[in-house]
């Protein structure tokens, strides 16, 4: 359904130094520098995949977005959705994709939602049946019922990216694009906002593409992941795969009665209170079990808790280790 072969774009960005005197020398002699945004991107997207695309602020995330939705046009390369090159096929390529884009707006800020919804049936030529069809579905899910009579602009965060990921979904479309959907809302609207998304996944088989900092998001809707960081694909594989890559760190959080003066090879101590320790295992030295036998040799324990790495320290761990 998607697949990118050797994408590659380039920005030329003007940049000068602060000061009157280097302005007015820009307006003569401008100087840019060359931001490779995407460097031979290659991957391949089945239909009705979720996929969690991941990378720091700077790495092509966006760019990767704005080329699949027709929006930019790589320097080269091949991107070929649903058979059509998005870039020169724009108006039969936008009625098979929705977008959102969690700071960006396509709803008019000035009027209800309901009339943005109305101007989005009329550009996308949605007939009457199935936009009254889909309207009531959406309004009903993301429950915005009450809301959609309310200008865009006198919405909360919450309420306007319920609405925006209804606007994005009036028309049906086959792919769904989500750029930081979740930014900025409170606990209950990321949780309405991952149902629904996990609904119209499994419901209506649509390919879900998710590019999010909150590897929450991530755990909780995608199971493959692709990173990419300084324009280049580092990793595409499974969610399951990055925890048993990152599962050779185990830590013991102990309460105990008593001390503990030893550790063995394989222990680090990260934190000691009074009756409290944070220990790290590594489990290619010490298995659990020995680490807590020897625990247990030295003091009486009354609670224990063992926690691998988190996501975000999975993806930070990553970071680390392709230097981006």
């Amino acid at each position: 359904m998607i697949e990118l072969r050797s994408i590659c774009k380039t920005f030329k960005v003007a940049r000068r130094n602060a000061g009157f005197h280097e302005a007015v020398k820009a307006l003569f002699r401008r100087e840019y520098t060359l931001i490779h945004a995407l460097r031979d991107v290659s991957f391949t997207i089945n239909e009705g995949e979720m996929v969690g695309y991941i990378g720091p602020n700077g790495a092509g995330k966006s760019s990767t977005i704005k080329i699949m939705s027709g929006i930019l046009t790589p320097d080269s390369g091949e991107c070929i959705i649903n058979g059509r090159t998005p870039w020169k096929d724009r108006i039969a390529h936008v009625r098979e994709i929705g977008v959102v884009f969690g700071q960006r707006s396509q709803l008019w800020w000035d009027v209800p939602v309901a009339d943005s919804f109305e101007l989005i049936k009329d550009i996308y030529k949605v007939d009457n049946a199935s936009y009254k069809k889909n309207l009531s579905m959406l309004t009903e899910l993301l429950d915005i019922g009450e809301i959609i009579r309310t200008p865009a602009r006198q919405l909360s965060l919450g309420q306007r990216m319920r609405c925006e990921i209804a606007a994005s979904l009036l028309h049906n479309p086959r792919i769904l694009f989500l750029d930081e959907p979740t930014i900025g809302l409170d606990a209950v609207s990321k949780i309405a906002v991952r149902s629904f998304i996990r609904y119209i996944n499994a419901e209506r088989k649509t390919t879900v593409i998710l590019t999010t900092h909150d590897m929450q998001d991530i755990e909780a809707l995608t199971e493959r992941i692709l990173l990419i960081g300084r324009g280049r694909i580092l990793l595409d594989g499974t969610l399951s795969e990055l925890k048993r890559r990152n599962s050779r760190h185990k830590t013991l959080s102990v309460d105990f009665t008593g001390s503990i003066d030893r550790l063995e090879n394989g222990m680090h101590l990260a934190k000691y209170l009074d009756g409290h320790a944070e220990i790290v295992v590594d489990t290619d030295i010490l298995s659990v079990s020995d680490a807590i036998a020897h625990i247990s040799g030295q003091a009486e324990i009354s609670d224990l808790s063992v926690t691998g790495a988190t996501a975000e320290e999975m993806v930070v761990s990553l970071y680390k280790e392709f230097e981006i």
